[in-house]
């Protein structure tokens, strides 16, 4: 079965290692679900002339092991979340197509895992697009033009303050927290002097930036297909974010002294 395969080096199977490596460990650090990532490495490491990859994925790192001509090396590295973004996977799975026809080599790759970078939008922007999302949302549940102005602002200065303290690095549960506290709290203001005809809603539509969406598709994705830790740790994960989100808007309805929707 490995009779065509060309034998490697050592020095080329370890560079086929942390090529395997690094590719994965991008893909887990932006969001790819487990059967992406593992895919892709195996696929990548072959693709570069080894016979085989193993993968061994956790929350936070990865383990890979190369084998070529009964040679195995084995390599570990953390995988700390860089938030997620659908360019850089993209962009990886596009490497990993170009090694499998030929088109490049392994220096080649190395080159190309090198030059992706997250690609950012303008903050500003996307203050504004999240703002009128979630005005949008007010709006389709029957809110009039005084509920979308006011979802549309407290959703916008809560997606500033998202920006500010991720800026800062602190921990997502006390972004999250934070930022469903300062957005129900300007929310609720309508509550307070009655803006519109139903001014709970924009108290309900203001937060929804906050639903981590992302985290529990692949939480289940995971676990159908066999990667029950994984699963498991992102699911914890997103239940711990809606955990922080839900304190932060009771404790702005405390203070306000208003309940919007649970009234």
């Amino acid at each position: 079965m490995t009779t065509g395969l060309r034998r490697l080096s050592e020095p080329e199977q370890r560079e086929v290692s942390r090529l395997a490596v690094a590719a994965g460990q991008k893909l887990l650090q932006h969001g790819a679900e487990s059967t992406l990532v593992t895919d892709v490495t195996c696929r990548l490491g072959v693709a570069l002339g080894v016979e085989s990859v193993e993968v061994s994925l956790s929350a936070s790192s990865m383990v890979i092991t190369t084998l070529n001509h009964g040679r195995c090396i084995t390599t570990t590295r953390r995988c700390q979340d860089r938030g997620i973004n659908m360019q850089v996977v993209t962009d990886i799975q596009r490497v990993c197509i170009m090694a499998e026809r030929g088109l490049l080599d392994i220096d080649s790759v190395h080159h190309r895992l090198e030059k992706i970078k997250p690609l950012r939008y303008n903050r500003f922007l996307v203050i504004v697009m999240i703002g009128l999302s979630c005005a949008s949302f007010s709006r389709l549940a029957g809110g009039d033009w005084p509920v979308f102005l006011l979802t549309f602002i407290a959703s916008s200065v809560g997606m500033f303050v998202r920006q500010e303290i991720a800026h800062c690095h602190f921990n997502p549960l006390v972004n999250f927290g934070v930022t469903a506290f300062v957005t129900t709290l300007i929310s609720g203001l309508g509550q307070v002097y009655q803006i519109g005809e139903t001014p709970f809603l924009a108290m309900a539509s203001s937060v929804l930036m906050l639903v981590p969406g992302f985290p529990l598709i692949n939480a289940i994705s995971d676990m159908v297909k066999g990667y029950s830790n994984m699963g498991i740790a992102r699911w914890t994960l997103a239940s711990l974010l809606t955990l922080s989100t839900s304190m932060g808007i009771v404790a702005a309805m405390n203070v306000l002294g208003v309940w919007g929707w649970l009234s």
